[in-house]
């Protein structure tokens, strides 16, 4: 059987529990993606969720949600996740670097967009992404230096966006940016065996299919023939 693993993280939110109960259980594409599925093992709005799924050879995925509210109508979360570890990985290092990403995107959904309605688009690179330096040339690209703090503008061109993009996040392998109306996540998933993606989280008059064509033609074109030298 394969190993297993828990994260546990725990964090303060500026929204009321209703209001990170609503994110967690059914605006998920406003943060992380969308999401759906499995049994709700505990369902206590606005204070506890656990939510499972089992699968073949003792595979499951579980998920626990506990919200309290603390001082100035701000919550608490705290985040459980359990699982099998994914073929070819021998820690969870890599979920617990996603999860801290995705807890600190819900934040910032709840201070700039909450209970606006998302538009979705996941976007993975080529193959060619799947290099060391990778992440780096996206980097570049978007006009990030590695040393940027949290308010820079970033400074590369990107399609589709039509105000600053602010730096919100910024680590060796993930960057985060938002503008007036969207959230901009970016992973570098090459230092985990995979390629080099992004998501989109929209909250204006945006269309998904044009989004989506946009994004992979910039991604792929970083490491295709019409790549910067």
């Amino acid at each position: 059987m394969a190993e297993q693993f828990e994260v546990v993280q725990e964090g303060e939110y500026p929204a009321s529990p209703d209001r990170v109960w609503q994110a967690v259980t059914a605006d998920t594409a406003a943060w992380l993606f969308p999401a759906g599925g499995g049994e709700e093992i505990v369902w206590e709005p606005p204070t506890h969720r656990v939510n499972r799924m089992d699968g073949p050879d003792g595979w499951f995925n579980h998920l626990e949600q506990v919200i309290e509210a603390s001082a100035d109508g701000r919550s608490s979360l705290r985040w459980v996740h359990r699982g099998v570890l994914p073929p070819g990985t021998t820690d969870a290092t890599g979920i617990e670097l996603h999860t801290a990403f995705y807890l600190h995107t819900l934040a910032e959904y709840l201070e700039h967009f909450d209970g606006r309605q998302a538009v979705f688009v996941d976007v993975q690179g080529p193959s060619e992404s799947m290099t060391q330096d990778a992440f780096e040339v996206v980097r570049a690209a978007i006009g990030v230096d590695p040393d940027a703090v949290v308010g820079t503008i970033a400074e590369g061109e990107l399609p589709l966006v039509s105000s600053d993009a602010i730096l919100d996040y910024s680590n060796a392998h993930f960057i985060g940016l938002r503008t007036d109306d969207a959230l901009y996540r970016f992973f570098g998933r090459n230092a985990f065996g995979g390629p080099v993606g992004l998501t989109v989280h929209h909250f204006g008059d945006a269309d998904a299919d044009e989004l989506q064509v946009e994004w992979q033609q910039w991604l792929d074109g970083l490491f295709g023939s019409d790549a910067p030298e």
